[in-house]
């Protein structure tokens, strides 16, 4: 089975490459969709080097935000299987194949690899961050009748035939709890599956705020209780 990979990309020049030479580096039949969302740093000139006929590259004219990035990534891919790959280093391309395996096994249409269901390593990072995502799981798991662990986890896998029924309305971090109120509306089974996190502070890059956790809330109410 083929997978894609899909990438959004904003301001990445500096961790760009090595992900990317990692994602390259993965033993498996894959495409791979960079989605660059009007990066301003150099990453945009780096990504046009790297077009071949295994990687596509695309480019926002504005900046519209992850979500939107990843729509037009999702609309782009060809494959059989779909991951999502953040372009930071904080989540390893190596653990691709356990990722996929509960699909190709025909056990899961979707897979989350979540940060806190591991014995793989962890970077010790925010405490405030742990208890917001913590929070906003058990806010989604309320509204949807899951027991996801990680709600927010970059890596979500999906069988394309899922992606095919779900439209994505948000533009920015808002797509994590939208994708999951979707999905739980489906007639499908979801997958857990711990992984490795390198998780980098906001000197090293990290983007992620405390607007981004309110935006999360309305969302989660929006996709559950107004749908």
């Amino acid at each position: 089975m083929k997978l894609s990979v899909v990438i959004p990309v904003y301001n990445e020049k500096d961790t760009i490459i090595q992900l990317y030479e990692s994602v390259r580096a993965v033993p498996l039949e894959k495409e791979i969709i960079l989605v660059d969302d009007c990066s301003s740093d150099g990453t945009r000139e780096i990504l046009r080097g790297l077009e071949s006929e295994s990687t596509r590259i695309v480019l926002h004219e504005r900046n519209m935000g992850k979500g939107a990035a990843l729509r037009t990534g999702f609309t782009c891919a060809t494959g059989d299987i779909v991951i999502i790959q953040d372009a930071d280093l904080e989540y390893d391309p190596g653990q691709y194949p356990k990722l996929i395996q509960p699909i190709l096994e025909g056990k899961a249409d979707v897979v989350y690899g979540s940060r806190f269901v591991t014995g793989d390593y962890r970077r010790v990072l925010y405490f405030w961050h742990m208890l917001g995502n913590s929070f906003l799981t058990l806010l989604s798991n309320m509204m949807t009748n899951l027991n996801l662990t990680d709600m927010e986890t970059c890596y979500k896998v999906f069988r394309r035939e899922v992606l095919n029924k779900i439209t994505i309305e948000e533009n920015r971090f808002g797509f994590e709890p939208e994708i999951t109120a979707k999905i739980s509306k489906l007639d499908i089974r979801i997958y857990e599956i711990g992984i490795s996190y390198a998780g980098r502070t906001y000197k090293e890059g990290k983007k992620i705020g405390w607007k981004d956790g309110l935006s999360a809330i309305r969302c989660i109410l929006k996709y559950n209780l107004l749908r």
